[in-house]
């Protein structure tokens, strides 16, 4: 394990998580913790968006402030009870996790939704920069006909806002990405956070809008027991205040606002916790 290594993991959670992750961010910087330090960042889902938007070179505060406008060009939706049957059931799978990853997939490319390109749009709309950063930024999504987990980075060939794109296609609500003929999924139909990416890293910081697993091995504890019995790690989840102004429906862009600013004010009791896994010295 590299010595002083930090990574931060930032998991899914749809426009909200967003939206909460980066008034975190804000105010973690503000209270002193610059997670945007961090050697690897692990986005799944809306947290592809956020590593992303955090390593574009652009100002945390002018990100922040990005949430606080009105969600013009934002296109609403919901995930209804089939999507989310559908979820469970590929969660659940006895036996091999990537044949019930597979099941959703297969739903997800026979469901009717609004074209890729549209959607492509819209991410790209998001990233203010479509370049790979310089930082180590490890993107997940999965294989819809395999259910084979993938990781894209700026090692491969494929496009930043499309490999955003595809950890962010929520099965049965947005359109599977197509990458080098393949169809790729959300991220966080392997795992909310994907925790257990953070390898060769010894602090890990994890932003968990949602924090929930079915299956144990997709929970985030269980994964970042697998990164070493030395890891320092601290998992921040929305508290009550921020459940509530997230609400119901994740993928509202009408809670932006206020899910960001709940994030803000999160940090404040957050930040000691975090400070304290981010700034330790290693004495490996």
């Amino acid at each position: 394990m590299a010595v002083g290594r930090r990574a931060l993991v930032l998991g899914g959670g749809g426009i909200t998580g967003i939206a909460w992750e980066t008034g975190l961010l804000a105010g973690l910087a503000q209270a002193g913790v610059d997670l945007m330090s961090a050697d690897v960042v692990v986005g799944t889902s809306a947290g592809s968006v956020v590593g992303a938007q955090i390593l574009s070179g652009i100002p945390l505060e002018d990100l922040y402030a990005e949430q606080l406008k009105e969600a013009g060009g934002e296109i609403a939706a919901k995930m209804g009870a089939r999507a989310m049957a559908w979820f469970i059931i590929g969660s659940l799978w006895p036996g091999d996790e990537r044949l019930g990853r597979a099941r959703l997939g297969g739903a997800a490319l026979r469901a009717r939704t609004l074209p890729e390109s549209v959607r492509r749009a819209v991410i790209e709309q998001r990233l203010p920069n479509h370049s790979w950063p310089d930082r180590r930024l490890l993107i997940t999504a999965v294989d819809a006909e395999t259910g084979e987990a993938k990781v894209f980075d700026r090692e491969g060939d494929v496009p930043l806002p499309v490999a955003v794109a595809a950890s962010c296609a929520v099965p049965l609500v947005w359109p599977p990405i197509t990458i080098n003929g393949r169809h790729f999924i959300d991220g966080g139909v392997r795992s909310v956070a994907n925790a257990d990416l953070a390898t060769g890293c010894d602090r890990v910081v994890v932003l968990a809008p949602i924090a929930y697993a079915l299956r144990r091995a997709q929970r985030i504890d269980t994964q970042l027991a697998t990164l070493g019995p030395n890891l320092k790690s601290v998992v921040i989840s929305p508290d009550a205040q921020s459940r509530n102004a997230i609400g119901s429906n994740s993928l509202d862009p009408a809670r932006r606002a206020v899910s960001a600013k709940a994030g803000r004010f999160q940090a404040a009791g957050a930040a000691r916790a975090v400070a304290a896994v981010w700034s330790q010295h290693s004495d490996h």
